[in-house]
């Protein structure tokens, strides 16, 4: 592969990555509870991490990238989208929060496909390992908060 589609490959990553954050920090200005905001503001930061592992990739290319197998509770697939809204409610900061993620897995997951066999391929499975971990992060709080209470 050559440096400039290396270069390009890493550059969607990272304006994904940073989208993210935007979507993180749109969704804290719209929660209503102290406790929202603080955890939204935790993805926000981890997003943050993603934009810094990225650019030292490109920096020094890829080395000992380990792919995490994460359960998947399966939460998000069954579940309507939810919209932003001022009025949201924790349930629905979930689901968006959860879809979000789910999007993410999927779109790393499918441009792992492009690249087999090869280093993208890994880096793009890490992706999304770890924005299926995020995802299951999410899909525990609305299983213990909300499937639990109904």
């Amino acid at each position: 592969m050559t440096k400039e589609k290396f270069n390009e490959v890493i550059d969607f990553a990272i304006q994904g990555e940073k989208d993210a954050v935007v979507f993180y920090r749109e969704l804290q200005e719209k929660s209503k509870f102290q406790a929202q905001k603080e955890m939204l503001k935790e993805y926000e930061d981890m997003e943050k991490g993603h934009v810094i592992v990225l650019e030292n990739i490109r920096k020094r290319g890829l080395q000992n990238i380990a792919v995490k197998e994460v359960t998947n509770l399966n939460i998000s697939e069954y579940l309507v989208d939810a919209e932003p809204s001022a009025d949201m409610d924790y349930q629905d900061i979930l689901i968006i929060a959860m879809k979000k993620e789910e999007q993410a897995q999927k779109l790393y997951t499918n441009l792992a496909g492009n690249f087999p066999g090869t280093e993208l391929e890994t880096l793009f499975l890490k992706l999304a390992s770890e924005e299926a971990e995020h995802k299951l992060q999410f899909e525990t709080l609305y299983d213990e908060h909300v499937l639990k209470e109904n």
